[in-house]
């Protein structure tokens, strides 16, 4: 059974904190009771993510509309770290996957919105592709594995995240040349949101899973070719994407245009890999406007 623990943010939300038993180990869940039906939101894989740190600007809003539930896939936040063993036997998208909709059946959900972003993304697709009868809308955000660029990789943005552990390790000059690379605009980003995000990317056992995963990421040459089954998402689906992110570009959204069945594409210029963040209240009004059409 899981752990319940609530707290209140600077939001006046209450974020209710599980801590969730899975057959692959524990899965941390924020949840936030909001008004509406569920709207799952799964975290990119930066160093320092997770659901809440990602997420945690846009959920007053998005509460208005939705019960939010917010999972830490494994190897971040509160959530298990998989072993060397775990990323050799499938990958972490494989791994996200059946974590997740495990932690969603121990909350008795059958059928829910979801939202995914970058690494989420790409465990928003395999969700969308392997129980399309479950998500009745879905929300992607720059998404990997179903992206496919015409440009070389890894990226500019991907190669900043590979550097940040490796070398002498984490430092707030690395963590403010990776968030560069994220936004278009650095400057709305100063030196607390720096050490914020290096103080939360310091956890020993996420930096011992960070190489292993990084590891294995090579060795799989990437993301899974989720861009080969794209036509099985039956969900009504959104595409986010900043007209200058240099992480998982634009050039590269084209296939999804092409093969999901019912999909739209809203591109933000001046914007970066985090939508969220930089062009907050648009992403906000547009996800809840998407996903309200299709409750």
């Amino acid at each position: 059974m899981g752990v319940n623990v609530t707290t209140t943010i600077s939001t006046g939300l209450d974020i209710h904190r599980h801590v969730v038993s899975t057959t692959l180990g524990d899965i941390a869940v924020s949840e936030i009771a909001g008004d509406g039906p569920v709207l799952v939101m799964l975290h990119g894989g930066g160093p320092g993510a997770s659901g809440e740190s990602n997420y945690h600007q846009n959920l007053a809003a998005l509460a208005q509309h939705f019960r939010i539930l917010l999972p830490d896939q494994p190897g971040f936040g509160g959530s298990y770290r998989p072993t060397e063993s775990d990323l050799e036997a499938r990958s972490i998208t494989e791994i996200a996957v059946d974590a997740v909709f495990q932690a969603l059946d121990h909350f008795s959900i059958d059928d829910f919105h979801l939202l995914g972003n970058s690494l989420g993304g790409a465990t928003a697709i395999a969700m969308a592709q392997s129980q399309p009868e479950r998500i009745t809308g879905l929300v992607l955000m720059a998404p990997g594995g179903g992206w496919l660029p015409f440009g070389p990789t890894p990226t500019e943005g991907q190669k900043e995240m590979f550097r940040y552990f490796n070398g002498a390790g984490p430092t707030e000059k690395k963590m403010n040349a990776f968030i560069r690379t994220m936004v278009f605009d650095h400057k709305q980003f100063g030196a607390d949101v720096v050490r914020a995000r290096y103080e939360a990317s310091l956890d020993e056992s996420h930096i011992a899973f960070y190489h292993l995963y990084n590891a294995a990421f090579a060795k799989r040459h990437g993301m899974d070719p989720l861009w080969k089954n794209l036509h099985k998402i039956k969900a009504p689906t959104l595409l986010l994407w900043g007209r200058d992110d240099r992480t998982i570009t634009l050039d590269g959204a084209q296939i999804m245009l092409k093969q999901i069945p019912d999909v739209q594409l809203h591109v933000f210029g001046q914007c970066g890999h985090w939508v969220q963040l930089e062009k907050r209240t648009e992403f906000e009004e547009l996800v809840s406007m998407f996903l309200g059409d299709h409750a």
